[in-house]
């Protein structure tokens, strides 16, 4: 899979990131939220934490090669088999102890699309041991 978006988008996916995480205590802090818009702001906040994460995955980065559309493959096919199965277990689950698990969806791709960004960049920093472009496994020949 190709990278989908610029650059850009990566230190951009990154600013998106720190801004869902720190936003819900200054609004509790400022007093905007309550009980009842206590839903909305939280789905809103795991709204901008996945498009932040999708920012990061699907962006090029500045020395792109093959191994790292490698990398990017399998963390996204692996990130999609994680949430399926997530959400499949979750519902499960719910429908068994009669709960209704409302944002269960949502809480899956958070998680999975954070574990998807950890493995994505340890992946690509390991495989680079410097800026030359050049793969470890390459510089060992």
């Amino acid at each position: 899979m190709k990278a989908l978006l610029p650059v850009y988008c990566r230190p951009l996916g990154y600013v998106i990131l720190v801004f869902a995480l720190f936003i819900p205590f200054i609004l509790v802090m400022m007093g905007k939220v309550t009980d009842t818009n206590l839903l909305f702001y939280k789905e809103c906040t795991k709204l901008l934490m996945i498009v932040g994460a999708l920012m990061i995955i699907f962006a090029l980065s500045k020395s792109e090669s093959r191994e790292t559309e490698q990398i990017r493959n399998s963390a996204t096919r692996n990130a999609i088999f994680l949430t399926v199965l997530f959400v499949f277990g979750g519902k499960t689950i719910t429908e068994k102890h009669g709960m209704i698990g409302i944002s269960v969806f949502y809480t899956a791709v958070v998680m999975i699309l954070g574990a998807v960004f950890i493995v994505l960049t340890i992946g690509i920093i390991k495989g680079y041991a410097n800026s030359d472009g050049k793969t470890v496994a390459e510089k060992k020949q």
